[in-house]
């Protein structure tokens, strides 16, 4: 709801709850960054967030087309945020071709500030438009609140004289834009400023450019009444706690840092660059101080490799990637189920198959991380629900990779890796511990070292190379059973087999339940999620309850093994409803594992779901 408070003398200021902004341009544009320190400031000032960064795949995508756009949004709030929204609010569209693109998904009545410089004959040609039609001049945008501006020659005026030459100058541009929407959103610039000044702080030409072009941004709304009205959206009631914002990909590197110190184990990552997976490397790479090792490694199989080395030599092992680095690395991941060893996957899916959608996301390597080894590989298989979920996602893999001396994969995607929220720093007490001992003595009757002589959970021992009489042989060949020497013997290897499938059934044991996420319990239909979808279902479902339809929500973060009453609970429910951003691949399993009828909502279009889209499943269903 809407609220007017007291107006300015220029604008009158719109209390809203949350509003969407959709920054778009060219590749070249800075829509990213802009959209970035936008969110990032809106998030220090206590707002919830939720973010989508929406770029080509090409470095340098087609300058002025339709393909070559790159589009930033979020979402702001006062209340809790699960999505960047359905549709916009206000769209920055910085040439012809991003107008063109985003136009159907903005609000009617909604705002457009259009960089008319984008809108030439040229760039009208290259995005597609009639010739002599321009949609600034020809009264098709009268259901909206167009702000057109020269941005690009208002950047130049503004940088006149400040020793940039034209081509770097035109890059500031997004700057411009940057200072525009504080004025517009009541944002302080103060954090933005101090973003640019460390950022260029060894360029003090390009430095002073980007602070005179937010300044002359903010202060062109102020001065111009080209605005009806501001927005204001007050900060969210959050639980109390030190905050800070986060997209998935750091918050795994968060988890992984964590777990190392909680388990006291150096931190070892083996990777090769991949979209979206790469800022894992790169992020983890500043770490050195806290121990942290990285090795960007020539290939996929030599990352995941390396990586089984260093849990040999006592590590905690990481190998990060997307779905065709999945590929590469399957043969190395039944060495690591057959040795037993603790190392932790993440694979940041992306549309595929092949080189597919680099840039785009999605949820179709499900089937891969279950069945996708030859022979009888079980791993345990958990997914991140959102950004700032990854982190928990992450220590909780790395805790059972070791507790459990197993590989366990996590499944992220580009949508919850690139994308942002606030993160609430976690107390160390409120961190599970993680059990790790090294065994430095034999553990058998006749003084030998048995390394599969297993635990109550089935697990193996974990022994450091080189302590004294406690050498045993790796490698990929059948182990028999204890003494881990190479056997064929045809009853040996069935009994290995049936114990290493075992054991990750034992996982379960130490999960928790399956809950309700939005707790209504005698509903008839249930929505059942896993991944990134969970944002846009847990929105659509409060909304349809709202509206007086009782449907439940149940989000799947740990998919093999399920929870142990996860097939009880989902037997309650007259209808199960399954959206995935794949063919079906969650429905297929959950049909095998309870032979349960389930009802599929299906999307693969590189593209998150609305929250439309599901309310309308379910309103069909009900109805």
């Amino acid at each position: 709801m809407e609220t007017l408070s007291k107006e300015p003398p220029t604008a009158k200021i719109i209390e809203t709850e949350a509003v969407v902004i959709r920054f778009s341009g060219d590749s070249g544009d800075g829509m990213q960054l802009t959209g970035t320190l936008f969110s990032d400031t809106s998030s220090i000032l206590g707002n919830d967030i939720c973010t989508f960064p929406d770029y080509p795949s090409e470095i340098r995508a087609p300058i002025g087309t339709v393909a070559g756009v790159s589009g930033f949004q979020v979402q702001i709030g006062s209340r809790e945020i699960f999505t960047p929204g359905d549709e916009y609010d206000v769209l920055v569209a910085m040439n012809a071709a991003a107008l063109k693109v985003e136009l159907k998904k903005l609000k009617k009545g909604g705002t457009i500030i259009a960089n008319t410089n984008g809108f030439d004959s040229k760039n009208l040609r290259l995005a597609g438009y009639p010739e002599n039609v321009n949609p600034l001049e020809d009264n098709s945008l009268e259901n909206y609140q167009v702000i057109s501006i020269d941005i690009s020659h208002l950047t130049k005026e503004c940088l006149k004289g400040i020793g940039l030459s034209t081509k770097e100058t035109e890059r500031t541009k997004n700057m411009f834009v940057l200072g525009l929407l504080f004025w517009l959103f009541d944002r302080n610039i103060e954090n933005a400023l101090t973003f640019i000044k460390e950022k260029f702080s060894k360029n003090e030409l390009v430095l002073n450019a980007n602070v005179e072009a937010i300044k002359a941004g903010n202060n062109y709304g102020d001065n111009l009444q080209l605005f009806s009205c501001r927005y204001k959206v007050n900060p969210a009631k959050l639980p109390t706690g030190k905050y800070r914002s986060v997209n998935g990909n750091q918050a795994v590197t968060f988890g992984l840092i964590a777990a190392s110190m909680k388990s006291a184990l150096p931190l070892f990552l083996g990777s090769y660059p991949i979209t979206p997976a790469s800022d894992i490397l790169h992020e983890l790479s500043k770490y050195r101080n806290l121990g942290v090792k990285t090795f960007q490694a020539e290939d996929e199989i030599a990352g995941v490799c390396s990586a089984i080395g260093a849990s040999y030599s006592g590590c905690l092992s990481v190998t990060t990637t997307s779905g065709p680095g999945m590929s590469l690395k399957t043969e190395a991941l039944g060495l690591a189920c057959i040795l037993e060893i603790p190392l932790v996957i993440v694979n940041v899916q992306r549309g595929g198959p092949s080189t597919g959608l680099p840039t785009k996301t999605e949820q179709a390597d499900l089937f891969q991380a279950f069945y996708g080894r030859h022979g009888e590989a079980p791993i345990p298989v958990l997914a991140a629900s959102t950004p700032s979920n990854c982190f928990e996602i992450t220590y909780e893999a790395c805790r059972i990779a070791i507790e459990y001396m197993t590989p366990v994969i996590i499944l992220s995607d580009g949508y919850i890796a690139n994308g942002t929220e606030p993160w609430k720093f976690p107390a160390e007490e409120e961190l599970n511990p993680i059990m790790i001992s090294f065994i430095s003595n034999p553990n058998s009757g006749n003084g030998h070292y048995l390394p599969y002589k297993r635990d109550e959970k089935l697990s193996r021992p974990w022994v450091l190379p080189g302590t004294k009489g406690m050498e045993y042989r790796i490698g990929g060949l059948e182990k028999q059973h204890e003494t881990g020497n190479v056997c064929y013997e045809p009853l040996n290897h069935e009994k290995m087999v049936r114990l290493r499938d075992e054991k990750i059934r034992n996982i379960a044991k130490t999960i928790p339940l399956q809950k309700i996420d939005n707790d209504i319990q005698n509903a008839e239909i249930a929505v059942v999620t896993w991944g990134s979808t969970y944002g846009s279902v847990k929105t659509a479902v409060k909304m349809l309850t709202e509206e007086g339809i009782q449907v439940a929500h149940i989000h799947i973060h740990y998919l093999n093994p399920f929870p142990s009453n996860l097939g009880e609970l989902l037997k309650k429910f007259d209808k199960i409803l399954i959206p995935e951003m794949n063919m079906g691949q969650l429905a297929e399993i959950i049909k095998s594992h309870f032979l349960i009828p389930v009802i599929q909502l299906n999307k693969i279009q590189g593209q998150p779901f609305t929250v439309a889209e599901v309310m309308a499943k379910v309103r069909g269903l009900v109805n």
